[in-house]
């Protein structure tokens, strides 16, 4: 593979000095190879031989793979990382990728759950064995701080401040925050942590604050496995998937009042445009509340 030692470098860089995430190194890294791979097909041996007829050639192929416009602004952004820092390094050209086209996202509005909807999945899983007790933890600390499934699973018990109320987050770019925990989400944690964590670990021993049935620090993937467990026990038959409960912590805080700007800064997002999408999800909802109630709608 050509370049191999450069996308090496790259990578360390955006490790070490980037300080980015496992999971956001993993794309980069992908997409880079991908592209690489792309390049060996077409006869280009050299980082340096690449012009924009090959960057044009290979936007055109990410859309005959019918991949989504997300998907394709986001390899193009890696790669043109990729070649600012090979031009930086290396003296390498990196006039290819820099005047072409970036495909507009698609304004597709966040999935959420009403607050009826939580009400049903809450009573649905109400018990008292030691996994009941730790899913309903799970719920209720997802919906009640909107943390991403990939911090919750970062939660050690030490994280967890109870005289407070709040926990203490590593977000993207390993951004350290502290978001506010309700009491309902507290109680919940309290109850896993004395009365099933304890059973959950048997031998092993780790400082996570979740664990599989196994007493194994839990996964994200575990995660969404027991949420859609929770939906099947409540008998709901809609969709559900992590970031869902980010989408409804915001949109219900938005619907009862609360300021863009906090609900920003409880997300940990770094521009407001990241959250200002909730407010059309909210408008959204406030159409169809007045095209269902006026009587001449």
């Amino acid at each position: 593979m050509i370049a191999l030692d450069k996308l090496h470098s790259f990578i360390a860089y955006i490790q070490l000095e980037k300080n980015y995430s496992n999971l956001t190194i993993r794309e980069y890294e992908k997409d880079i190879k991908q592209f690489i791979h792309f390049l060996e097909v077409e006869g280009v041996n050299n980082l340096n031989d690449v012009e924009y007829v090959h960057a044009r050639l290979y936007v055109t192929n990410l859309y005959d793979e019918q991949l989504a416009r997300t998907s394709i602004s986001r390899k193009i952004s890696s790669i043109r990382s990729f070649y600012k820092f090979l031009h930086r390094e290396y003296n390498i050209r990196d006039d290819a990728f820099q005047s072409l086209y970036h495909p507009k996202k698609e304004t597709k509005l966040p999935h959420f759950f009403y607050e009826e909807e939580m009400e049903k999945l809450f009573e649905g899983n109400k018990a008292s064995d030691p996994l009941s007790i730790r899913n309903m933890a799970i719920l209720e600390l997802l919906y009640a701080t909107g943390i991403r499934v990939s911090e919750l699973t970062s939660i050690e018990l030490r994280h967890i401040d109870s005289n407070y109320g709040v926990v203490r987050v590593m977000g993207k770019g390993r951004k350290e925050r502290y978001v506010p925990v309700g009491d309902f989400a507290l109680s919940a944690v309290e109850d896993y942590v004395l009365n099933s964590r304890t059973k959950l670990m048997k031998k092993t021993s780790h400082p996570y604050l979740f664990v599989n049935n196994r007493g194994e620090h839990l996964t994200t993937e575990g995660v969404r496995y027991i949420l859609n467990g929770m939906m099947e026990k409540a008998s709901m038959h809609s969709t559900i998937y992590p970031h869902m409960l980010r989408h409804t912590f915001a949109t219900h805080l938005l619907n009862n009042g609360a300021d863009l700007r906090s609900v920003q800064e409880l997300l940990g997002h770094s521009h407001l445009s990241s959250t200002q999408v909730y407010t059309h999800v909210t408008k959204e909802h406030l159409r169809k509340t007045y095209m269902n109630a006026h009587p001449r709608a």
